[in-house]
C-alpha cells in the first residue's frame, strides 16, 4: 500500500499559532487576523449552540494547514528494466545548413529546419532509448550525453542553430566524439559495443578537424558501432540566404552544394549502417525500420518512488467547514444570544 508522508511538514508549526490567535481574539475588541466572520468567534455570553462558528473555524483552519503540509502516499521503490538502444545523434551546424533548398507548404526552408523533424522523431518516438547529441561545424562538441530525459533533450534541440560553432564541416571529429560518448565497458561483449548506434546528419563534405571521416568510420567498425548517415540538401546549385550586418535576411545568392554522398555511403557501409537522403519522404520511417532490426539490450533505469498527492482530502472539507461556520455566525439566533 505504501507509506504516508507530509511533503511540507513545517506548516504544522502554524497549529501552535492558532491557540494564541484565539486567545488574543478573546482579549481584544477587534480581530487580530483577517477572517470574514472572525468577530463572531468568541464572546463570553455565547450559548453552547452559538459556539459552533468558533469550533468550525478552528477545525477548518486545522484541516487547511494539514492540506498545506501536502500529505502523500509513497509507493515502494521500483527497479525498472527495459530494452532499448544507446543512440548518439551527430548533427551538422555548418553555415551551408542555411541553404534554402527545401519547401514546406509553399515556403522555402533551410536544411536545418528540414532536418529538425528527423531529430524530433528520434527523440519523441523512442521512449525506451537513451539518446545523446553531438553538434559539429568547424569543431565538435557534446551538447547532451546519453539520457532517458527526452523532455530535456527536446528543449536542447530547440537551441540548435547555425553559428553556435565556428564555421566548417568536421564530420570526422563529430563522429569521433559521438563514439567517445558511447564508450561503456559494461556494455561490451568480446570488445564490441552492444546496442549502440550513431546517427550522423550532415549536408557537406569534410573540410575541417583532426579526424577524417574514413578514420572515424574505422574506429566505429572496430568497436562494433553502426553509423546511420543522413544526407541533407540537394545536389547542384542551391539558394543561399544573404544577411546584412544586423542578421536580417536581404536576399539570396546561388552556391554549389558540396554534399559528399560517396563519403556518407562509405561510412555507413564500413560500419554496418545505412545511408539515407533527407529529401526522401520516408527517411525517418526507413531509419527506424533499419535500427529496429538490430539487437536490443537491457538497461536498468533509475530507481524511483511513486507518490500520490492527498492534499485535497483535508482541503475540501476544510473549506466547507469554514463556509458553514461563516453561515452559522450570521444566523438570527446569534444576535439573540449575544444581547
Amino acid at each position: 500500500m505504501g507509506d504516508y508522508i507530509f511533503k511540507n511538514p513545517l506548516w504544522f508549526t502554524a497549529l501552535l499559532v492558532l491557540p494564541v490567535l484565539f486567545w488574543l481574539r478573546g482579549r481584544r475588541p477587534v480581530p487580530v487576523f483577517l477572517v470574514p466572520f472572525a468577530a463572531a468567534w468568541h464572546r463570553p455570553s455565547l450559548t453552547t449552540l452559538s459556539r459552533w462558528p468558533v469550533i468550525m473555524a478552528a477545525l477548518g483552519l486545522i484541516l487547511l494547514i494539514v492540506a498545506l503540509a501536502r500529505p502523500q502516499r509513497v509507493e515502494d521503490r521500483h527497479e525498472v528494466n527495459t530494452k532499448g538502444y544507446d543512440i548518439m545523434l551527430a548533427i551538422d551546424l555548418s553555415g551551408s545548413m542555411l541553404a534554402e533548398d527545401y519547401e514546406n507548404q509553399g515556403e522555402r526552408i533551410n536544411r536545418l529546419q528540414a532536418i529538425k523533424p528527423v531529430i524530433q522523431a528520434f527523440i519523441g518516438d523512442r521512449p525506451s532509448d537513451r539518446i545523446g547529441i553531438v553538434v559539429f561545424s568547424g569543431r565538435a562538441y557534446t551538447m547532451a550525453p546519453l539520457t532517458f530525459d527526452h523532455d530535456w533533450l527536446e528543449r536542447q534541440t530547440g537551441r540548435l542553430k547555425v553559428g553556435l560553432i565556428e564555421d566548417g564541416t568536421a564530420i570526422g571529429d563529430g563522429l569521433g566524439i559521438a563514439l567517445t560518448r558511447l564508450e561503456q565497458a559494461k556494455r561490451q561483449e568480446n570488445g564490441l559495443r552492444q546496442g549502440a548506434f550513431v546517427v550522423l546528419l550532415t549536408d557537406g563534405a569534410n573540410n575541417r578537424g583532426s579526424l577524417s571521416p574514413d578514420q572515424a568510420a574505422e574506429i566505429a567498425k572496430s568497436r562494433g558501432v553502426p553509423v546511420y548517415t543522413i544526407g541533407a540538401g540537394q545536389s547542384g546549385i542551391v539558394p543561399m540566404p544573404v544577411f546584412d550586418e544586423k542578421g536580417n535576411k536581404i536576399g539570396l545568392r546561388r552556391m554549389l552544394s558540396d554534399l559528399d554522398e560517396n563519403s556518407l555511403r562509405n561510412i555507413a557501409d564500413t560500419t554496418g549502417g545505412f545511408y539515407f537522403r533527407a529529401a526522401d519522404s520516408d527517411t525517418v520511417k526507413q531509419a527506424f525500420e533499419a535500427i529496429d532490426k538490430a539487437k536490443k539490450i537491457e538497461f536498468q533505469s533509475k530507481s524511483y518512488l511513486v507518490t500520490t498527492e492527498l492534499f485535497y482530502w483535508p482541503a475540501a472539507p476544510g473549506l466547507v467547514v469554514l463556509l458553514l461556520g461563516a453561515l452559522l455566525a450570521r444566523q438570527p439566533w446569534r444576535k439573540e444570544a449575544t444581547r
